[in-house]
């Protein structure tokens, strides 16, 4: 397929003249990638040629579907379906670097661009979804699916087209199909709005530190990371805190510093609500609107049944239901942590009650009063390079995968590495991008993402090429970067998706690695129950001055403790969770006050004080784009899946089962083009999962 997409290229751009193949050639996003691997050639691409590039490809994707609708034979599902399935592929490739440059690199001319191209292609991705002879020969192919010999994955691979057209509007009538148009293209730009106003927001918070009295209680390491920032933002003497996570966090864990606790705090939960030119309260408050009109023209009461309808959960109901199993419990374990830390203020003294800001520091000291856990004891066994070996071995042993690093392979930033991936057979498995520290230019969180999907081309597997970015404390003070046990989890969570995209085997790229949203956290979050096995630390967890392996001490202390601050964790997260569903069930009006239906939210559900929801509405991330929208619930729903997947091993005595972690892969890793979410869980299981195994895993049963 590839070849035969720039030989079609080569033809469709001589036809239209000399300057049109002058553009293609000089510019790289057009070109066949000249680079080891095929990877993106990020040292030859420009800012400048995103634009071209984006409007080439789209006319290309074009002329493929013309070609398609355009087919006197009647439809089949090589002339359709196959055809429909490779159409695009060189839009994909442009919009996979330009998506993964913009969240990790991104500057003001790659957010100008995005501004440019944003309504091209939701006006073009309209355009194809939309397009009632297309649709037709799609229809003609479905309706026609049991009885022309289809295997499973070709079957099933039709049934999703059919869905994808429908649930885009194709079986609508005209005048609904413009009003959807009109809709979807204003959702996109509100979405790019408020996903720039909170990197603006998080960007431009800076709290800068003059005296020394003003550290008090910070760790050694956090006063070299903040004088660092401070240098580098021309503070050369002082320190700053950022509303990066390595740098608020541990300030508000150690610092004795109630005042400046409270300021950073409050910084970082208003973040996108201070009626500034990044204030994000209509823009959202315009999103909801337009998501209910959404859900309503489809044909559902609102967008949270819009979206679960192709979920495990299968409807809002089924949500909340699950949510309150896990709520009631958290609450319940959150509210004693809280009468804990405050017998620790009145014992000290402390004329106040516990507040938002005090959480984070009080729970340190309990945590060191519990377990004599301390952070500065158990950081050196964690450098960044541990964890990745970590990971690297934990795939090795599950899977007999093998990894070596290739310099040759152009990246983005400095800080970014390129491993090569080897099955264990020593076959080439596909590229790993990894990018670990903050940015300026780099959107919060982590997260992991594809520049080229697994696919296949005429019997050969095209590998896929994987990028996983973090947010991650950086080196300081001369000392090896080291991490938290958050982000330690957080790196073996974004590899196991890592693993899912270097083990799909679908022949379709859009069933090849097609789950349920609900499920495509199963392959993550396992991964972390392995990260704090005594067979694993004993393996990554290496002191980076002597070498020696973390002692049965240390560990004992770390699992003692992994249940301690669970209620506020899931309190937090949870809380999210139901603001989410109740923004996508809720009829809303004309106008919308944010803060008082966020305040009304947290309010029904009985949330303490003492907590905020981990993520407020106005920098409420996940569900600016459509992708987590009514779906912020996914990370505990699949929690009772990986935490009951996980029991498998556990009940087998052998953490690294080879039969397994074979039926792992195959089953929830691989086979995702053949099977629906719990089918395919069943399968690997031999039962549904309990709820059980997970409340036990977060100390709340």
């Amino acid at each position: 397929m590839k070849n035969t997409l720039f030989l079609f290229l080569f033809v469709a751009l001589i036809a239209s003249g000399c300057n049109e193949a002058s553009r293609f050639t000089d510019n790289p996003l057009l070109a066949e990638f000249n680079t080891p691997f095929g990877a993106p050639p990020f040292d030859e691409i420009d800012d400048g040629h995103f634009l071209p590039a984006v409007e080439e490809a789209i006319r290309i994707h074009n002329l493929e579907i013309d070609e398609i609708v355009n087919n006197p034979e009647p439809p089949t599902f090589e002339n359709t379906i196959v055809a429909y399935d490779n159409a695009g592929e060189l839009l994909g490739r442009v919009n996979a670097v330009f998506g993964g440059l913009r969240s990790a690199e991104t500057n003001p001319r790659l957010q100008e661009i995005a501004r440019e191209t944003t309504p091209l292609l939701s006006a073009h991705s309209n355009a194809i979804s939309m397009n009632m002879d297309l649709f037709e020969r799609i229809q003609s192919v479905y309706e026609q699916r049991d009885n022309i010999g289809l295997n499973p994955e070709q079957l099933r691979v039709v049934e999703s087209y059919y869905r994808d057209f429908e649930r885009n509007g194709a079986a609508l009538p005209e005048d609904k199909q413009e009003e959807l148009k009109r809709l979807k293209e204003r959702m996109s730009m509100i979405s790019l709005q408020l996903s720039e106003n909170q990197l603006a927001e998080t960007n431009n918070f800076k709290m800068i530190l003059e005296k020394k009295e003003d550290l008090a209680g910070l760790p050694r390491s956090v006063i070299s990371a903040a004088a660092e920032a401070a240098e580098r933002e021309g503070h050369e003497g002082k320190w700053m805190i950022t509303l990066h996570k390595p740098s608020w966090i541990p300030f508000l864990q150690y610092s004795e510093r109630r005042d400046l606790r409270e300021k950073i705090y409050t910084g970082w939960f208003m973040q996108g609500n201070n009626n500034n030119e990044n204030d994000n309260k209509d823009l959202f408050a315009e999103l909801m609107q337009l998501r209910l009109e959404m859900a309503k023209l489809m044909g559902f009461s609102n967008y949270a049944e819009y979206f679960t309808d192709i979920q495990m959960a299968q409807n809002p109901e089924n949500v909340y239901e699950f949510l309150y199993q896990v709520w009631d419990p958290a609450v319940d374990r959150a509210k004693k942590e809280r009468d804990q830390m405050q017998k620790i203020i009145d014992r000290e003294g402390g004329d106040f009650n516990l507040e938002s800001w005090d959480w984070w520091y009080y729970a340190e000291k309990l945590r060191q009063e519990l377990y004599d856990l301390d952070d500065d004891e158990i950081n050196p066994y964690f450098t960044i390079e541990n964890v990745r070996e970590g990971n690297f071995l934990l795939a090795n042993k599950l899977f007999g995968l093998t990894f070596e690093l290739r310099p040759e392979v152009p990246v983005y930033h400095e800080e970014v590495e390129a491993y090569e991936v080897f099955d264990m057979d020593g076959s080439h498995l596909g590229i790993i991008y990894i990018d670990p520290h903050p940015r300026p230019g780099k959107r919060g969180g982590a997260w992991c993402g594809t520049y080229r999907s697994g696919s296949w081309d005429n019997g050969e597997r095209i590998s896929p090429i994987v990028t996983i970015v973090m947010n991650f404390s950086r080196p300081t003070g001369g000392e090896p970067a080291m991490l938290s046990w958050d982000e330690t989890t957080t790196y073996f969570h974004e590899f196991g998706h890592a693993l899912h995209n270097f083990f799909a085997e679908g022949q379709y790229r859009r069933t090849s690695r097609s789950v349920p949203r609900d499920f495509v956290e199963l392959p993550s979050q396992i991964l972390e129950n392995w990260a704090g096995e005594p067979e694993l630390l004993k393996k990554y967890a290496l002191h980076y001055e002597t070498g020696e392996p973390i002692p049965d001490e240390l560990i004992t202390k770390l699992r003692s403790a992994e249940h301690f601050n669970q209620g506020f964790m899931n309190t937090e997260y949870l809380a999210s969770a139901f603001l989410d569903m109740d923004w996508h069930t809720a009829e809303h009006g004309e106008i919308i006050d944010v803060n008082s239906f966020e305040q009304e939210s947290m309010k029904r559900i009985g949330m303490p004080d003492e907590i905020i929801p981990r993520w407020r509405t106005t920098y409420f991330g996940h569900i600016f784009g459509t992708g987590y929208a009514a779906g912020y619930y996914v990370y505990r729903w699949a929690g009772v899946l990986d935490a009951d997947a996980f029991m498998a091993f556990k009940e087998s005595g052998d953490l690294f089962n080879q039969e397994l972690a074979e039926r792992f892969r195959k089953y929830i890793l691989a086979e995702n083009s053949l099977w629906e979410g719990m089918d395919a869980y069943v399968r690997f299981r031999g039962h549904e999962p309990s709820i059980e195994p997970f409340l036990i895993q977060k100390g709340l049963m």
